[in-house]
C-alpha cells in the first residue's frame, strides 16, 4: 500500500533498505510540561504541570529494542509503515502488532523527524495503523507514552486517544528511570459503508 498524501509525504509499507533510516530517526523531543502523576485511593489522577527549565529528551541508541523484528522479518501480524519526504528522506515510521485474544493492536513505536513536526506525518501514520487494526479486526488501539511526553499526550489526545492505565515501574533500572508509562486507547470504529 504506496499513497502519497496532500501533504506531498510518501506513505508505505516498510521495505528492508528503510532499517538503517528507522534506526537512525531522531526521536528526541522537548516539553515544556509534563504529566504528574499522582497515585489515589482508588486509582490515579494526572495533572499537566509546568517543566522549569524544559526536558529535553533523547532516546540512547541502545534503547533500542534487540527483540524487535527487523523490517524484514516481521510477522504476519505485525506491520511497520514509513513516511518518506519529497526530499527521499525518512520523516517518520509506526510499528504495530495484533493480538488477537483481545484485538488489540498496538502502536509498538512512532516516531517523526523533528524537521517533519506540525506537517501531519505522525496522524497519517496513526491513520494507516487505524487501516491494519481494521484489516486485522481490531475492536481496539492502545499504546504506551511516557508521562514526560506532553508533546505527544497532546497529540494522541487530538486524535481520539483517551488514557486507560498507568505503569509506575515500567522503566526502572532504564535511562528514563522515574517517568511513568501511561497507556492510551481507543476504539477501532468499523469502517463507514460507502454510499
Amino acid at each position: 500500500m504506496t499513497t502519497v498524501g496532500d501533504m506531498g509525504y510518501e506513505f508505505r509499507a516498510a521495505r528492508p533498505e528503510d532499517t538503517k533510516a528507522i534506526e537512525a530517526l531522531d526521536g528526541s523531543f522537548t516539553t515544556h510540561t509534563i504529566f504528574q502523576v499522582t497515585i489515589t485511593e482508588n486509582g490515579f489522577a494526572l495533572q499537566e504541570m509546568p517543566a522549569d527549565p524544559p526536558i529535553h529528551k533523547v532516546f540512547p541508541a541502545e534503547n533500542i529494542d534487540d527483540a524487535d523484528a527487523p523490517v524484514a522479518e516481521e510477522g504476519p501480524n505485525s506491520r511497520t509503515f514509513v513516511a518518506v519526504g519529497t526530499d527521499g528522506s525518512l520523516a517518520g515510521f509506526t510499528t504495530v502488532s495484533y493480538a488477537s485474544w483481545n484485538r488489540r493492536l498496538s502502536i509498538e513505536d512512532i516516531e517523526v523527524a523533528p524537521a517533519h513536526w506540525g506537517q501531519g506525518v505522525g496522524r497519517a501514520l496513526i491513520g494507516h495503523a487505524v487501516k491494519a487494526a481494521r484489516e486485522f479486526g481490531a475492536g481496539h488501539i492502545w499504546l504506551e507514552v511516557s508521562n514526560i511526553n506532553a508533546p505527544a499526550i497532546h497529540a494522541y489526545q487530538r486524535m481520539g486517544f483517551t488514557f486507560c492505565g498507568l505503569d509506575t515501574t515500567l522503566y526502572d533500572g532504564s535511562p528514563s528511570s522515574g517517568e511513568q508509562a501511561l497507556y492510551m486507547s481507543m476504539p477501532c470504529l468499523e469502517q463507514p459503508a460507502d454510499g
